[in-house]
């Protein structure tokens, strides 16, 4: 019976890296991940006791800076829950953007006022491609989220029309179904009438 292949394989890592872990962690990966990244550019390699030993105060200072960075983004976690930011935006008519709001608009959007937000910890699933108010999720870690509204608003006034039309989520027109005009479906047509019977209507009768 043929052996079978080893699924992962673990290594020490020389460095942090992200969503894996930091300098000194003994770690497990796939054996392409490691043999095509992690081996060939040094970021980790076998591990053995000396090398452990060896990059022990390495890890206890990624340890601080991590706790340090943990500490600055639950602040700015707090001040953003339930906060609102406007973004002012060309459209048409219909309230459609010319050009769609994404991640990096919003984060720049929540830096210009002095929180520091990287446009991968915007947790948005698709960009935001007409005027509105929208709930977005900001989430560094699983622990740390806030949910903020953006309020993307038009660089101008919108025909008032507009406000009674429907899109959908592409920004698309609705077309509202065909009105039936009142009282004319709901009771039948009389034929008009023509010149013979009013003659005949309004005619005397004749004398015996």
């Amino acid at each position: 019976m043929p052996a079978k292949s080893t699924r992962t394989i673990t290594l020490l890592l020389n460095q942090n890296v992200e969503s894996l872990g930091i300098v000194g962690d003994v770690v497990t990966v796939k054996p392409g991940y490691a043999r095509n990244f992690l081996l060939p550019l040094g970021i980790a390699e076998a591990p053995t006791d000396e090398r452990v030993e060896a990059l022990k105060a390495a890890r206890a200072e990624a340890l601080a800076e991590l706790e340090q960075v943990r500490g600055e983004r639950k602040k700015i976690i707090d001040a953003l829950e339930e906060m609102s930011i406007t973004l002012v935006r060309s459209c048409n008519d219909r309230g459609v953007l010319y050009g769609s709001v994404t991640q990096r608009d919003i984060s720049d959007g929540l830096t210009e006022l002095g929180h520091a937000v990287d446009e991968r910890a915007v947790r948005l699933a698709n960009p935001i491609r007409r005027v509105g108010d929208y709930p977005v999720v900001i989430q560094f870690e699983k622990d740390l989220r806030a949910q903020i509204h953006i309020v993307v608003e038009a660089d101008r006034s919108l025909a008032e029309e507009s406000e009674e039309m429907e899109f959908d989520n592409e920004g698309e027109l609705i077309e509202p179904s065909a009105r039936r005009a009142p009282e004319a479906d709901a009771e039948g047509s009389e034929e008009p009438a023509t010149e013979e019977s009013k003659t005949e209507a309004t005619a005397e009768p004749s004398e015996a």
